[in-house]
């Protein structure tokens, strides 16, 4: 069985007293606590000024696991701090990721509509991205 585990550790000194939050989740497949997602599709993208990268779409709908446990990390790893992307899921802006920020963040669907798209600003921005799932529905007729 895969395990993947996500943790995320925040610190500030913003009020007078400092504070530091740390979480961790082990991700799962749908309706169980025992097992964990075993598949994952990752990559890297340079994506111009202006241009749209649909991260996932009708492909992964029709492969039968948007309805399942998804996650996904997308993370701008441009340097210049001009530089900086939009996320959107079904055409609703969700934010940006300037140069060095990053995304985890539970994703699902019913439809192919609901995509996550990529579009970038102020140059060409370098995204990794990873999509954490159950796994294919694989066609078993030959």
């Amino acid at each position: 069985m895969a395990t993947t585990t996500a943790t995320v550790t925040l610190s500030s000194d913003l009020l007078s007293d400092a504070m530091s939050v740390t979480s961790s989740t082990t991700c799962m497949k749908a309706e169980t606590t025992s097992d964990g997602l075993d598949q994952c599709k990752m990559g890297y993208k340079e994506i111009p000024t202006g241009t749209n990268f649909d991260l996932l779409g009708a492909d992964n709908a029709a492969a039968g696991n948007l309805n399942k446990a998804n996650k996904v990390y997308i993370c701008n790893n441009s340097t210049d701090e001009t530089y900086y992307i939009v996320i959107t899921i079904d055409a609703i802006v969700i934010g940006r990721l300037y140069a060095g920020d990053w995304m985890f963040i539970p994703w699902g669907a019913e439809d192919a509509t609901a995509d996550i798209e990529i579009q970038a600003y102020t140059g060409t921005n370098k995204i990794t991205y990873m999509w954490f799932h159950e796994g294919e529905v694989l066609n078993t007729t030959l």
